[in-house]
């Protein structure tokens, strides 16, 4: 929502400046000039990026009208899941959790978190990597580095829609000059009718490099800063569940466990101490004494 309000403030401040000085809209509808420098945007977009991309631009950009759904709330269910499936373990053993990491969609105790259950990519995250650690054959230092690495390439697939925009932005002033230029070559025809007729065909040239720039700067890098923040919290929420794990493997206590997964949480999402471990006692009842 914070994105539409940033462009309305974007085009009214340009628009309604423009007015001020006495300028008609009228002149800036040149739809000769938006073929020009949208088409080839678009273009430059399909050419330089593969179909999967292009999707995650789509449903990223989609997203941001409904903001970030990574609030204190979804950390702190993920906390409670996270707790619940360590007393578990250390309650019964780890061959407890064998059903519910290998069957995650059908598990009776991962069903009381709906938010982790319908991440998908979250929640293979946490069965893949608790099924390493119930092998035993990987150490604590060897799972850090080996979820480490898996992020790394999560993120890098991620962060792609928001770099290809940022790149698209970064053209656009670009195929704005493309289109001055074309404007003054059909301005060139014009030499012989008059400098009123001139002054339109300019003015109309000129319309592509205004176009361009403020695409660039007011549209295109706005919204791959605002792609890339939306993928920083979902960032967040998979390290939360690695510094857990890694505490887990560790041989930590339970609510240690997550206590090290709610340090990885920035300040401003991070639930205190106190609400962690009321959420997780109310949640687990008898089962937070073992902690």
């Amino acid at each position: 929502m914070f994105v539409l309000i940033g462009f309305v403030v974007v085009f009214g401040a340009v628009f309604g400046g423009f007015i001020m000085h006495g300028g008609k809209i009228a002149a800036l509808i040149q739809i000769s000039e938006f073929v020009i420098i949208g088409g080839a945007g678009i273009g430059a977009l399909l050419a330089s990026n593969p179909p999967s991309v292009v999707q995650a631009i789509i449903k990223q950009s989609l997203g941001l009208l409904k903001g970030s759904p990574y609030k204190k709330d979804v950390f702190l269910e993920l906390l409670q899941a996270l707790f619940a499936l360590f007393t578990l373990a250390r309650k019964e053993g780890l061959l407890a959790l064998e059903q519910h990491v290998e069957r995650p969609q059908e598990s009776s105790l991962l069903a009381q978190y709906p938010f982790l259950q319908a991440n998908h990519h979250a929640l293979d995250f946490l069965c893949d990597t608790m099924k390493i650690v119930l092998t035993g054959a990987v150490g604590p230092f060897e799972l850090a580095e080996l979820t480490e690495t898996d992020l790394e390439k999560h993120h890098e697939e991620v962060l792609r829609p928001s770099q290809a925009i940022s790149k698209i932005g970064d053209a656009m002033p670009g195929f704005g000059i493309v289109a001055a230029v074309l404007g003054v070559v059909i301005t060139m025809g014009y030499l012989d009718q008059g400098a009123e007729t001139i002054g339109k065909k300019v003015a109309a040239a000129l319309v592509g490099t205004f176009l361009g720039v403020l695409l660039a700067y007011g549209v295109f890098q706005p919204l791959a800063a605002s792609m890339e923040h939306s993928v920083h919290a979902e960032a967040q929420y998979y390290q939360c569940i690695r510094q857990a794990l890694i505490a887990f493997a560790r041989g930590d206590a339970p609510l240690t466990c997550v206590e090290f997964a709610r340090r990885s949480i920035e300040p401003h999402l991070r639930p205190s101490f106190q609400e962690m471990e009321a959420a997780v006692k109310g949640g687990g009842g008898a089962s937070a004494q073992a902690a």
